[in-house]
């Protein structure tokens, strides 16, 4: 799949498709806006409908019956770790206006330079990653150091088979990411073999981290012996962390109606 083109707004990444599709999830994240706002409660909107009958038919040249790829060239959805609605971006400054008018404007700035080539644009994603990158490196490095106590704990009190390893460490996955290893390399399209706490969020290295902690914590606390033990109490050190993450969002939502 080719690389996602990227704009910015508000020092958060805008991801576009190899077909020019917005995500508007990126929209809805920088913006910092409410649940009840979410891309897909505005692509249920009578309006949004009848954009997105009016950009078909310019695109197509059809009235009647669309295929699916049809429809796929101006929205589509899909579940997943970089799932979300991608949109053509007529529909995406519909949702910007939406959200807000002044949301709007700062937006419709954005895809100006975007469309221009505007350099200053491309330097501010340049730095932009740079922070990335460097915050990455240093999480990466903690979240070794948090790893090799949890796999020591683990080999104190009584694991041993790299199987038993692995599958201790699905339970924080599955529990805070929504599946295995193996399933989240497949969803992301990484290599069998590839690292996949290379391929996280600062966010998701941050989570996985405190997870495990707080499994070390677990296991020494309650005295687990053995790779069941040791499993299950990595699973409620998950969901402990997952709860309180739900909890926060919750609230924030709730505050921001």
């Amino acid at each position: 799949m080719p690389e996602m083109k990227v704009m910015l707004f508000k020092k958060s990444r805008i991801r576009v498709d190899e077909n020019n599709l917005v995500c508007l999830g990126d929209i809805h994240v920088a913006a910092g806006f409410s649940k009840n706002q979410t891309p897909s409660d505005y692509m249920a909107l009578p309006a949004a409908v009848r954009e997105v009958a009016a950009l078909l038919r310019k695109k197509t040249g059809k009235s009647g019956l669309l295929s699916k790829e049809d429809i796929k060239s101006v929205w589509y959805s899909k579940k997943g770790p970089n799932g979300g609605v991608w949109a053509d971006e007529n529909i995406a400054l519909g949702y910007a206006a939406y959200l807000s008018p002044g949301l709007a404007v700062e937006i419709r700035d954005v895809f100006l330079r975007y469309k221009k080539g505007d350099e200053t644009l491309h330097e501010e994603i340049r730095e932009n990653k740079q922070g990335r990158d460097e915050a990455f490196e240093k999480h990466r490095e903690i979240g070794k150091r948090v790893r090799r106590t949890y796999t020591d704990t683990l080999k104190a009190h009584g694991v041993s088979r790299p199987f038993d390893y692995a599958n201790c460490t699905n339970e924080t996955y599955k529990h805070l990411l929504g599946g295995t290893a193996k399933d989240l390399k497949i969803s992301r399209k990484l290599h069998p073999k590839a690292n996949l706490r290379d391929h996280m969020t600062l966010s998701e290295i941050a989570y996985t981290m405190a997870s495990e902690a707080l499994a070390s914590e677990r296991i020494e606390d309650q005295g687990a012996q053995g790779y069941l033990a040791c499993r299950d109490e990595t699973k409620l050190a998950a969901m402990s962390i997952k709860g309180a993450i739900e909890g926060d969002r919750k609230n924030r939502q709730q505050r921001l109606v």
